[in-house]
């Protein structure tokens, strides 16, 4: 039976952002990409994800990946698990709920956001990119802003709400792999080691020459990886 894996979009991110994924994944896996730009919460963008694997066998190998945000994501879904899961990836994400801090810095953003939307565009680009080519930063430019301001300020929020599953976590059985950006400053590797203490079995890639935006700057080791989950 054919592999199913399943790719959550990180934060102003569309399906674009796996581009150079897909091509070095393995031929004959079925490859579905969620949409959350919609939903009010982490909970209802996993409830939407699930809803993508509906139609997908029981017995069929299932694998789901989340970048960023979508790690959140992932995370709801392997703590709330409707049905089982062969494998998962968590890719320049975080364990930890939202703190006081944090969510003040958010609020911040979300401010600046609905001053002047491109200026905080361009500085998330610079922020999120280790080294990246005019070419590169260009592209991520155009995604972000193509997805626009009010589904930045309605992620931010989600996020901001988002549950504390460390403790689900740290029941997991099945195959898990930690990605993340040695350079990134995002999500930094320091937050990727925290998941590996939830999750003691998992495999934890500190991928080089990558800041947070790790599907765009390394997608073949990202790619590899995934592979190496269901292989």
């Amino acid at each position: 039976m054919k592999p199913v894996l399943l790719l959550i979009p990180g934060m102003l991110n569309d399906a674009s952002v796996w581009d150079d994924v897909l091509p070095c994944l393995p031929n004959g896996w079925t490859v579905r990409i969620a949409n959350v730009q919609t939903q009010q919460s982490i909970a209802e963008m996993a409830r939407d994800a699930w809803l993508m694997l509906e139609d997908i066998p029981l017995n069929a190998p299932v694998m789901v990946a989340g970048f960023s945000l979508g790690g959140y994501v992932a995370i709801e879904m392997l703590a709330q698990q409707p049905r089982p899961l062969s494998a998962a990836a968590l890719l320049s994400t975080s364990p930890l709920p939202e703190s006081e801090e944090s969510r003040a810095v958010r609020e911040k953003t979300m401010l600046a956001m609905q001053a002047n939307f491109p200026k905080v565009v361009e500085g998330i680009v610079k922020f999120g990119t280790h080294e990246a080519s005019e070419a590169v930063q260009e592209r991520l430019r155009q995604m972000l802003l193509s997805v626009g301001c009010e589904t930045a300020l309605r992620q931010t929020r989600a996020i901001m709400g988002r549950s504390d599953h460390r403790e689900a976590l740290s029941r997991l059985r099945l195959p898990v792999a930690l990605l993340c950006g040695e350079h990134d400053r995002v999500t930094p590797p320091q937050l990727t080691h925290q998941l590996a203490q939830c999750i003691p079995h998992a495999q934890t890639c500190i991928i080089p020459q990558s800041g947070h935006m790790l599907p765009v700057q390394q997608a073949p080791a990202v790619a590899h990886v995934l592979a190496s989950l269901l292989s």
